[in-house]
């Protein structure tokens, strides 16, 4: 509408998080991770900042007094913490002599999570945004606009606007609403007998070793715990020779102001912890994330016990609906995590390079849709009698 305000902001911790929040809620696919103090903590901990390639390039659209769309854009300068890999991109741009970056960004950063992008009170507010951003990226004379596991209710503005579209899957855990599982050997009975099997090896393992676990809700997890993940955590990124995104302030953020949205797992020997995962929660929702883990020493199986099975337990004992086991894996199917499908939307400025990127993303597009269907013909589940 003429009427609309457009605003950009470069500091999200200045934003109306009330406001934000309220948007958020109206949409079809919220996530805590949406959330402006998830949002605000990421840029205030130095997380997410123009020093770590994040510059904040937020968008709001105002009616008046209103807040009536929104979404979480950042200025990047490599393509780090997305999980949606374009550097074969950023590569072809470079071996031609041009500049992939900056590039505009809609995505939460660090977190392959999908869920609500756009967040509009309706669709006219939807396309207003959405053209704020096509308009954004221009002016920053930016390579490329690309939103990241956006919600399945926002493809049809997106395709209206011409962007390409790119498939993924991810592995996530869901409750048989019809017949739902009372407890976990009740879950391990649905599946096939091998994959059983399997699971109960890897469990008794981590038991034999003498390793038992404890779970905290967020309001209960001390700062000596939130120390030893954070320990733990920089151990799995060492481990991989690569450096933690996320600070220390941030985990302190999240533990101050959305204590009721995490789950801690900490695995103990001999009364010492020696690992840990850290679970996000939606309660209203009854979906959980797995997020984060680490240890202090190797144990077999410990990072699948502590990174599905206890956490499908804690799922299954507490009426969780769906718990999301994070970015790839395809082991995770013989836990119990189907694929499910994830959307991605991309613009390229330069003509030629989006009609190339256009057939590529046509063609990967047809080898997921084989593979996902050649996944669900092994489902770990018993076939129906």
């Amino acid at each position: 509408m003429a009427d609309d305000l457009i605003r950009v902001h470069d500091d999200p911790t200045a934003l109306d998080g009330k406001a934000w929040n309220a948007l958020l809620e109206r949409q079809s696919q919220p996530t805590p991770f949406m959330r402006w103090e998830y949002l605000a903590a990421l840029h205030a901990s130095g997380s997410a900042v123009p020093e770590t390639g994040w510059a904040p390039r937020f968008l709001t659209v105002w009616r008046g007094s209103e807040l009536v769309a929104a979404a979480p854009a950042y200025l990047k300068s490599h393509s780090y913490g997305e999980y949606v890999f374009d550097w074969a991109w950023a590569d072809a741009y470079q071996r031609h002599g041009l500049a992939y970056y900056p590039k505009l960004l809609v995505a939460v950063p660090f977190t392959p999570v999908p869920g609500s992008r756009l967040l509009a009170h309706d669709e006219p507010a939807r396309q207003r945004l959405l053209a704020a951003l096509a308009q954004l990226a221009r002016q920053e004379k930016a390579s490329s606009l690309h939103l990241l596991f956006h919600a399945e209710d926002e493809a049809a503005a997106i395709l209206d606007r011409q962007l390409l579209v790119r498939q993924g899957v991810q592995f996530h855990w869901t409750q048989d609403v019809a017949a739902p599982w009372s407890d976990f050997s009740a879950f391990l009975a649905s599946l096939q007998r091998d994959k059983r099997k399997k699971i109960l090896q890897e469990r008794r393992k981590v038991a034999e070793a003498g390793v038992d676990f404890s779970a905290h809700p967020g309001s209960e997890i001390t700062p000596a715990l939130w120390q030893f993940f954070y320990h733990c955590y920089t151990l799995t990124y060492r481990a991989h020779h690569s450096t933690p995104y996320l600070t220390p302030a941030f985990f302190a953020a999240m533990a101050s102001s959305m204590p009721e949205n995490w789950l801690m797992f900490v695995a103990r020997r001999a009364g010492e912890p020696i690992g840990v995962s850290l679970v996000a929660l939606d309660p209203a929702r009854r979906e959980a994330y797995g997020r984060y883990w680490g240890c202090t020493e190797f144990v077999p199986c410990l990072h699948f016990e502590a990174c599905y099975y206890q956490p499908l337990q804690w799922c299954i004992q507490h009426s969780y609906r769906r718990f999301e086991g994070g970015a790839q894996g395809e082991h995770k199917m013989a836990r119990g995590l189907l694929p499910v499908g994830t959307r991605s939307a991309h613009w390229l400025a330069h003509p030629q390079f989006s009609a190339a990127v256009a057939d590529f993303l046509q063609r990967e597009g047809h080898g997921i849709a084989s593979y996902v269907d050649e996944l669900r013909e092994h489902s770990p589940f018993k076939l129906a009698s």
